[in-house]
């Protein structure tokens, strides 16, 4: 191993807790025809997933569908972005780091990335970001990890990918790349932590 180069992180869960803003977000398309809240199981998928999978998951009818799509575009996620809480040890991470390692985001959301980091004030702590649009095939499959590290012109162990869910951790596997399990202590990961600012001691012990 030569060291990291790159850090990636996940969105959900890792940047930011977006329980209250995902939880509003699918519940009010649910209400708006009719439907009760999300269950536990539903929420967990719809953390771990693309729109377009979230979607089709709660409204598994082709019919019902079709027309749940149609008011999640109609709706957007604007509204719901201020109900995301940015890990309190991202922003001193990323001007830590800034400067010193390349810095990605790879995650299963898609138009709504770009407009969550512009409005939290940190898009340009990050050198790369790859959402669910980029790619042909979104997490669990290797393909965002893979295109980080094809930008970069790196290996997989010159990086790093923090994520929370199987999703992620099935991607790193398949991508080769060192996977830290944050706060998800039964996560299979090659790294646990319980905070961002954590990582410090990873990258110590791989550099």
């Amino acid at each position: 191993m030569t060291g990291i180069k790159v850090i990636a992180l996940d969105c959900d869960g890792v940047m930011f807790e977006t329980v209250n803003a995902n939880t509003a977000y699918y519940n009010d398309i649910l209400a708006h025809f009719g439907r009760p809240p999300m269950t536990p199981e539903q929420f967990a998928y719809t953390q771990m997933s693309t729109a377009d999978e979230a979607i089709a998951h709660l409204f598994p009818e082709p019919e019902s569908f079709a027309a749940a799509q149609a008011r999640r575009k109609k709706t957007g996620y604007d509204a719901y972005i201020r109900y995301m809480e940015m890990d309190p040890d991202l922003l001193s991470l990323l001007e830590k780091y800034n400067g010193a390692y390349q810095m990605a985001v790879a995650t299963n959301r898609s138009d709504t990335m770009r407009k969550v980091l512009a409005q939290h004030g940190i898009e340009r702590y990050f050198d790369l970001v790859v959402t669910a649009l980029d790619v042909a095939r979104p997490k669990p499959f290797p393909d965002p990890l893979l295109k980080v590290m094809d930008h970069f012109a790196i290996r997989p162990d010159e990086m790093i990918y923090v994520g929370d869910s199987a999703v992620d951790a099935q991607a790193a596997r398949a991508a080769g790349v060192p996977m830290v399990a944050c706060r998800n202590p039964d996560l299979d990961g090659d790294f646990h932590i319980r905070r961002l600012n954590e990582i410090d001691d990873i990258l110590m012990r791989l550099n």
